[in-house]
């Protein structure tokens, strides 16, 4: 344990990639309850692809990947949270659009040349975070946690009916492209730690995990944040510990486990 916490404090890139990795665990933890609540869990993995071919795109034609994946992923998650709702045409839509960009993506980076490079946004690396990301990161949490703590009623509102919110006179549309946007950017910044494969695992395990024990939405967000942070912190030690493993992997086996977990605890009290 001595020699982890030596890690973490003495090498700059592990405490930076160990800052990002909290505060979008964090993030993917709030903004999950919502997504699997209203049955969109398969936007985060959709917009991973997306994001994921958008770089790769950007990284041919010599443009800065995440700046060209920020606005991109954005705009692609305002469109699928707008269809996500609508049954099998927005899973098909999901599915069809994630594929076909995840496939242009791999098609970009054998043409480019630039596998070396993408590989880290596709299986995520603990030596890929960089300063900026982890300001992004900070900034967006911060964002996230100020979206939750004064607009908690109209979420709770929207992520439950959103045709009686509306009714009722509440800006749906604002609250629906604000939660699109800042999951659009949580995955994108996500990536560079858990890769484009496995940074949905942020988002829909810990709030599955929550409502296997918990049935308030209040309970299951704190509770949510709380499984992510923990199997964050437990699967970024085990890639310490196991240098070979990837850090995206450890983090989604841990959150696996934390599921069974709860998944048993649950059983067990009925």
């Amino acid at each position: 344990m001595k020699e982890i916490i030596y890690l973490i404090s003495n090498y700059d890139f592990i405490s930076r990639a160990f800052l990002a990795g909290l505060a979008v665990s964090l993030c993917a933890s709030l903004l999950g309850v919502t997504i699997v609540l209203r049955r969109l869990s398969m936007i985060g993995d959709g917009l991973s692809h997306i994001s994921f071919g958008a770089m790769a795109i950007a990284a041919a034609f010599g443009f800065a990947p995440l700046k060209f994946a920020l606005p991109s992923s954005a705009l692609a998650s305002l469109l699928l949270f707008r269809l996500g709702g609508r049954k099998m045409k927005g899973d098909s839509l999901i599915a069809m659009i994630s594929s076909g960009a995840l496939a242009l993506g791999i098609i970009m980076i054998s043409y480019s040349g630039s596998g070396t490079d993408m590989n880290s946004y596709l299986i995520g690396s603990l030596y890929s975070v960089s300063q900026n990301d982890l300001a992004f990161s900070l900034v967006l949490c911060g964002v996230v946690l100020i979206c939750f703590i004064f607009f908690y009623h109209r979420i709770f509102s929207v992520t439950f009916d959103a045709d009686f919110s509306k009714a009722t006179g509440s800006n749906v549309g604002f609250i629906e492209n604000l939660l699109a946007v800042l999951t659009a950017l949580t995955v994108v910044i996500g990536m560079r730690l858990m890769g484009a494969l496995l940074i949905s695992s942020l988002i829909v395990f810990p709030a599955l995990s929550a409502m296997r024990v918990f049935k308030s939405f209040k309970a299951v967000t704190l509770c949510s944040a709380i499984i992510s942070l923990v199997s964050f912190c437990i699967g970024f030690l085990l890639t310490l510990v196991f240098d070979a493993i990837p850090t995206g992997a450890c983090i989604t086996v841990v959150n696996l486990i934390m599921f069974v977990l709860f998944f048993l605890l649950s059983v067990k009290k009925q």
